[in-house]
C-alpha cells in the first residue's frame, strides 16, 4: 500500500476506527455508546437546544455550521502562531450530534464535585503543571460549578484569550458581519485621478489566485478588477494611487514585534503579512503589511489595463471621495472559527479591533481592551481584574481567572445567545484538528470528545474547552499553570485532565 500523504492520514485514521458501538476505552465499564463519538467530532456545544442554533444563521439543523458538513476541519489543519506548526490533515465530520445524542440534552447526570475531585486532584498535584495553577468545570446545561481550584486566581491566559476575544466580538458586531475592504477616487482635484485603497481590517484578504482559503476569502485581484473596470467606466486609464490606514489607531506593532507569530497590525494587510505561502503557523512577516499590499495592487490594476503615476504612499480618503468598488470578508462567525481553530493571532488582533470599533473606542490595543472588558460587562460575566492587553494572548501582561474561561465558553452555549455559536464550533477537535491535532493519541480517552482552545507561552500552558463525559453530560472548563519548566510535560498533563473528565461518569 503506498505511503498516505500527510493530509490523508487523519482521514485514513479516521476509517479504521472501530464502530462506535464497539469501541471500549479504559477505566469504562462497557463499550463506548455512539452518542459519545458522535458528540465528540462534531460541535457538542450545540446539542443544548436545535431551535437556538437553527436561528443561528448559517447553520443546519444539526447544530453544524453548513460549511462544516463533509469536513470537520480544513486541510491545513496548522498550529496556532505561538503552537508551531501541525501535521496537515481533513477528518469528516461525524453523524448530526442531534441525531447521535441518545437522550435529550440535560438530561444525563450531573458529576459530583466529590467524584471530579477524586480524579482530578491527584493529576493537579503533578510538578509538571507547575507552581501556580487554576482548574474549574462547569455543567453546560445549569451552568453549576462541579469542580473548581483557585477558580478565580488570575493567571497568564496565552492564547486562551482568544475565547474572550471571539465572546466580545460577536456579541459586539455579530455573526453575520463583514468586513469591507475598498477603493475610492477623488475626482476634485486637478490633474490625475487619485484612487485611495481603503484598509478596513480584514486579516484575511488575500492576494493569492489559489491555495488554502481562497474560495472564500475577499480577494485583492478581485478588488482590482472590479476597481479597473469601474475607472474605464468613467474613460480613466491612468491613476495615482495611495492607501488609508486611517481606521486603526495607537501603535501598529505588537509589543513582542518584530516576530513570526504576528504581523505589524495595520487595516490594510494581505495574506497576514506572510512572505511564505502559509496560511497559519508562525512564518517570516513583512514589517510594511500595508505598503506590501498596495504595490501588489497596483501590480494587479496593471493586469487590467490601469496605469499608475508615480510611487503610491498613505493618505486619507476625504468625504467628497467617490466609491469605485468593494470586497467583503466572510462573516465574522466564519473568522472566530478558522481564529480559534488554528490560534490565528492576526485575526485575534483585528477582531478585537473590530469590538472597539464597535464601542467607538480608538481601534488601538488600549481601544479594544477597554471595548472587549466592556463587551463582558455587558453578558455579565466575572471579568473581576481581568487584564486585555491584546485581543491574541501574546502579551504576557494579559490575565484572566479559570471562572471567566468557563463562563465564556458556558455563555457560548447557552440557547438563548445562538450568535455566540462559533466560539464552539472553532474550537480544535482532540487528536483531529487545529492545535489538538496532534496532542491526543487514537487510544486516548480525550480523542474526539475533548473541544478546546490551547495556550502555550514559555512557562505557561493552558487548555479551556468542552468535553462530553461517559454519561453524556456536556462539560466546559479551564486548566491553567504558570511557571512550568516543560511544555511537552505540562501539555501532557492539562490533556489527561480533559481525558479524566471525558472517560468519567463521576458520580
Amino acid at each position: 500500500m503506498p505511503e498516505l500523504k500527510p493530509w490523508q492520514r487523519p482521514r485514513q485514521l479516521w476509517r479504521q476506527l472501530p464502530k462506535p458501538s464497539a469501541v471500549k476505552l479504559p477505566r469504562v465499564s462497557g463499550k463506548l455508546k455512539t452518542w459519545q463519538l458522535t458528540a465528540g467530532a462534531a460541535t457538542v456545544g450545540l446539542a443544548i437546544s436545535a431551535g437556538a442554533v437553527a436561528a443561528a444563521g448559517p447553520w443546519d439543523s444539526s447544530g453544524q455550521r453548513t460549511a462544516e458538513r463533509d469536513w470537520a476541519a480544513s486541510r491545513e489543519a496548522g498550529g496556532g502562531a505561538d503552537h508551531g506548526g501541525r501535521t496537515p490533515g481533513r477528518p469528516p465530520s461525524a453523524p448530526s450530534v442531534l441525531a447521535g445524542l441518545g437522550a435529550p440534552a440535560g438530561t444525563a447526570p450531573v458529576p459530583t464535585g466529590r467524584a471530579l475531585a477524586d480524579v482530578l486532584d491527584p493529576i493537579m498535584k503533578d510538578p509538571a503543571l507547575g507552581p501556580e495553577k487554576a482548574a474549574v468545570v462547569v455543567d453546560a446545561a445549569s451552568g453549576k460549578r462541579v469542580y473548581g481550584k483557585d477558580a478565580d486566581k488570575l493567571l497568564t491566559p496565552a492564547s486562551t484569550i482568544k475565547i474572550a476575544t471571539a465572546v466580545a466580538a460577536l456579541g459586539s458586531v455579530g455573526p453575520d458581519h463583514r468586513i469591507t475592504t475598498k477603493t475610492v477616487i477623488e475626482t476634485d482635484a486637478p490633474g490625475t485621478p487619485e484612487v485611495v485603497l481603503v484598509g478596513g481590517g480584514d486579516p484575511t484578504l488575500t492576494a493569492r489566485k489559489d491555495g488554502r482559503y481562497t474560495d472564500t476569502a475577499a480577494n485583492l485581484r478581485t478588488l482590482a478588477e472590479d476597481t479597473a473596470r469601474a475607472l474605464k467606466a468613467r474613460d480613466v486609464d491612468e491613476v495615482t494611487l495611495s492607501y488609508d490606514t486611517s481606521l486603526y489607531s495607537g501603535p501598529v506593532p505588537h509589543p513582542i514585534s518584530p516576530n513570526e507569530n504576528i504581523t505589524p497590525v495595520s487595516p490594510l494587510m494581505v495574506d497576514e503579512g506572510r512572505l511564505d505561502d502559509s496560511s497559519s503557523g508562525p512564518a517570516p512577516r513583512t514589517e510594511d503589511p500595508a505598503g506590501d499590499a498596495v504595490r501588489k495592487f497596483e501590480g494587479f490594476l496593471k493586469d487590467h489595463g490601469i496605469k499608475t503615476k508615480g510611487q503610491p504612499g498613505p493618505s486619507k480618503a476625504s468625504g467628497r471621495a467617490e466609491s469605485l468598488a468593494k470586497t467583503e470578508s466572510p462573516p465574522l462567525s466564519f473568522l472566530v472559527e478558522r481564529m480559534l481553530t488554528h490560534s490565528d493571532n492576526d485575526i485575534a488582533e483585528h477582531l478585537a479591533r473590530q469590538t472597539a470599533l464597535a464601542a467607538k473606542e480608538p481601534a488601538s490595543f488600549d481601544g479594544a481592551g477597554a471595548a472587549t472588558r466592556a463587551a463582558l460587562d455587558k453578558l455579565e460575566l466575572p471579568v473581576g481584574d481581568a487584564v486585555f492587553a491584546d485581543g491574541s494572548g501574546l502579551d504576557r501582561a494579559d490575565r484572566a481567572s479559570a471562572l471567566l474561561l468557563t463562563e465564556l465558553l458556558d455563555r457560548a452555549a447557552d440557547p438563548a445567545r445562538p450568535e455566540l455559536r462559533s466560539v464552539l464550533t472553532g474550537l480544535p477537535i482532540a487528536g483531529f484538528t487545529g492545535t489538538l491535532v496532534d496532542r491526543y493519541p487514537k487510544d486516548s480517552p480525550g480523542t474526539g470528545l475533548v473541544r478546546a482552545k490551547t495556550g502555550t507561552l514559555t512557562g505557561v500552558n493552558t487548555l479551556s474547552g468542552t468535553v462530553v463525559d461517559a454519561d453524556g453530560r456536556l462539560l466546559v472548563f479551564a486548566f491553567m499553570t504558570t511557571g512550568t519548566t516543560d511544555a511537552k510535560a505540562a501539555q501532557k498533563a492539562l490533556d489527561s485532565m480533559a481525558s479524566t473528565v471525558a472517560n468519567c461518569g463521576c458520580r
